[in-house]
C-alpha cells in the first residue's frame, strides 16, 4: 500500500479578528486513523479543518501544520494535493456564484484543484470521472447542472468531486447535515469502501448519528481549545454502527393522514384561508417537483413538512412565499392579496429563513442593517436605515438575544447565531407567516433548545410556522399538522409529539 499523509499540530492558535478562534491547540493524526472533531457552535471545528487544510493560517507566534508522507517532510502546497475539503460551505459558495456545472465537469475539477474548469477534461481525466461517478451512483446525472440537483445529490455531487483526487485525508464538515436516511446510507457506503482503500477521515458533527460509521477516535473542542481526545469504546462503535438515521421523536396521529389531491384537504373551520393551493402542479428548472396538490392554511395551524431529499420540501416553501409560482392549472391565493397584487406586498407579511438565504447574506453589511432590510425585501439597504427601523431591527435582535451582535458584519457570526438573525429580520419585516427551512440545522445540542424556545415564543404571539425538516424533534411544541411530500404528492396529517 502507498504511503500517506500524517498531520501534527503543537501548541497552534488561530486568531480571527479580536476573537481567539482556536487556542494552543496539539494534534496527531496518523494515516488509517479516522476522526470526530465535537464541540458547540463556535467551539472552533470549522476553523480546525481549515487550518488542516492550509485555508486557515496560525498566528504568527506559532508554527503551522507539519506534514509528514513516507517518512518524507512536506511543505504545505504539496501536502494540499493529499486533503479534501466537503462540507456545507462549499456547497453555498457553488449556489452564492450561480457556478452551475454540468456534475461530471465539478467532479473533474476536483482533480485540477479548481473551483471552475479552466481547461478541457483529457479522455484519463474523463475516464477517471467516470469512474467515481459510478461509485457514488452518480453516473446517470454526469450532463446534470449542479444546481438543478437536490440537496442530497449535491452533496454526494462534492464528495465524488473530493474522491476523485484520491486523498490521503477527507476533512467533512457537518456533512450529513441535511441529509435523509436513503442519502446516508449511500454516503456511508462510499466512505466505507474509501477507508478499505486506507484513507482516512476528520468529520465534525452536532449529533452522534452524524458521525460517519467507520470513526474510531474523538476530538472535542471548547472555546477553541482542546476539551478531551479518545478512542470510541466497542459499545459506542456499536451505536455508530447501528444508528437510527432520524430518531423517531413524532408520531402522526392513527389514521389521521389523507392525500392532499383534488378532493382537497381538512379544512380547519369556516374562516377564509390564509393561503388556499388549487390542482397546483409545480416545476423547477422544468422538472416536475409537485402534482395535483390542494391544500389550505388555516390561522391557528402551524405545520411540519417532511419529506426525503429531492421530494420538493424547500420548492413546496418558495411556492408559498412567491418565489415560484403554480403551472398553467393551478392556482394559490392568498389572504388580502386579491388577483393583480404584486408578489411584493405579500412578501411583506412573509418570513422565509433557508439555508440558500443564509448563503446570500455575506453582503458588507451590519447585523443591524441585515435586520432591518426585512421591512423593505431587499439584501442590504438602498438608502439610510431611519429611526424607526432601527427601533424595530433592535427589537427583534433584543428578542433572540443578538444585541451585542448589532454592529458586526454576518459573516462574523456563528452558524447559529446566522440563523437567530435570519428570523429576526423576518420578524422585523411583520410576519405574520414564518416559513423555515431545516431551521435547526447545523445548531449544537444548546442552539438548538434555544432556537426551539424562540419559535414557541413566536407562536405564542400569533405568528404562524411552516417548518420543513427531517429530525422531528427539530420542531418546536405547538406543531399542528403535517404534510408529507413523495413521489411529487402531498399527504396531510395530524402531528402529535411522541411521548
Amino acid at each position: 500500500m502507498r504511503p500517506r499523509l500524517s498531520i501534527a499540530l503543537h501548541a497552534v492558535s488561530v486568531r480571527r479578528g479580536k476573537r481567539w478562534a482556536l487556542r494552543e491547540v496539539s494534534w496527531r493524526l496518523e494515516p488509517g486513523e479516522r476522526w470526530a472533531l465535537l464541540g458547540d457552535n463556535g467551539a472552533g471545528k470549522t476553523q480546525l479543518l481549515k487550518l488542516l487544510s492550509g485555508a486557515v493560517w496560525p498566528t504568527p507566534e506559532s508554527d503551522g501544520p507539519s506534514y509528514r508522507r513516507g517518512g518524507e517532510s512536506l511543505p504545505l502546497i504539496e501536502a494540499k494535493a493529499h486533503m479534501a475539503y466537503v462540507g456545507g460551505e462549499l456547497q453555498d459558495k457553488y449556489a452564492r456564484y450561480g457556478w452551475n456545472l454540468p456534475v461530471a465537469d465539478l467532479v473533474a475539477t476536483g482533480l485540477h484543484g479548481t473551483d471552475l474548469l479552466l481547461r478541457p477534461v483529457t479522455t484519463p481525466e474523463a475516464a477517471r470521472v467516470a469512474r467515481v461517478l459510478r461509485a457514488c451512483g452518480l453516473q446517470r446525472y454526469a450532463r446534470r447542472l449542479f444546481l438543478t440537483l437536490s440537496y442530497g445529490e449535491k452533496r454526494l455531487a462534492l464528495l465524488a468531486r473530493a474522491l476523485v483526487q484520491d486523498p490521503d485525508w477527507l476533512l467533512l464538515d457537518e456533512f450529513y447535515n441535511g441529509l435523509d436516511r436513503n442519502y446516508r446510507r449511500r454516503i456511508d457506503a462510499v466512505l466505507e469502501a474509501a477507508r478499505r482503500r486506507g484513507q482516512s477521515w476528520v468529520a465534525t458533527a452536532h449529533r452522534a448519528q452524524d458521525v460517519p460509521r467507520g470513526t474510531r477516535l474523538i476530538l472535542a473542542l471548547a472555546r477553541g481549545r482542546v476539551l478531551h481526545r479518545k478512542a470510541l469504546t466497542p459499545a459506542e462503535l456499536r451505536g455508530l454502527a447501528h444508528r437510527a438515521a432520524e430518531a423517531p421523536a413524532a408520531r402522526l396521529t392513527r389514521g389521521a393522514g389523507r392525500t392532499v389531491g383534488r378532493t382537497g384537504g381538512r379544512t380547519g373551520g369556516r374562516a377564509r384561508p390564509l393561503i388556499a393551493l388549487t390542482d397546483v402542479d409545480l416545476y423547477v428548472e422544468y422538472r416536475p417537483v409537485l402534482k395535483q396538490v390542494n391544500w389550505q392554511l388555516r390561522r391557528g395551524e402551524h405545520w411540519a413538512v417532511f419529506g426525503a431529499n429531492g421530494a420538493g420540501k424547500s420548492s413546496f416553501l418558495k411556492l408559498l412565499y412567491g418565489d415560484l409560482a403554480p403551472a398553467l392549472g393551478g392556482s394559490i391565493e392568498r389572504a388580502g392579496c386579491p388577483p393583480g397584487t404584486h408578489i411584493s406586498e405579500w412578501k411583506r407579511r412573509v418570513g422565509l429563513v433557508s439555508p440558500e438565504l443564509q448563503t446570500t447574506y455575506l453582503v458588507d453589511v451590519s447585523v443591524l442593517e441585515m435586520v432591518a432590510s426585512a421591512r423593505y425585501s431587499s439584501i442590504g439597504l438602498v438608502d439610510a436605515l431611519t429611526r424607526a427601523d432601527e427601533r424595530n431591527a433592535r427589537k427583534w435582535l433584543e428578542f433572540f438575544e443578538l444585541q451585542d451582535f448589532a454592529l458586526r458584519r454576518p459573516r462574523e457570526l456563528s452558524y447559529g447565531q446566522m440563523r437567530r438573525a435570519l428570523i429576526a429580520r423576518a420578524m422585523a419585516a411583520d410576519a405574520r407567516i414564518l416559513l423555515l427551512d431545516e431551521p435547526l440545522t447545523g445548531l449544537d445540542p444548546t442552539q438548538r433548545a434555544a432556537m426551539k424556545r424562540l419559535l414557541q415564543g413566536l407562536m405564542r404571539r400569533q405568528a404562524t410556522v411552516i417548518a420543513a425538516v427531517h429530525h422531528p424533534e427539530d420542531l418546536p411544541r405547538g406543531i399542528t399538522h403535517a404534510l408529507h411530500l413523495h413521489n411529487r404528492r402531498a399527504r396531510q396529517t395530524l402531528f402529535q409529539t411522541a411521548t
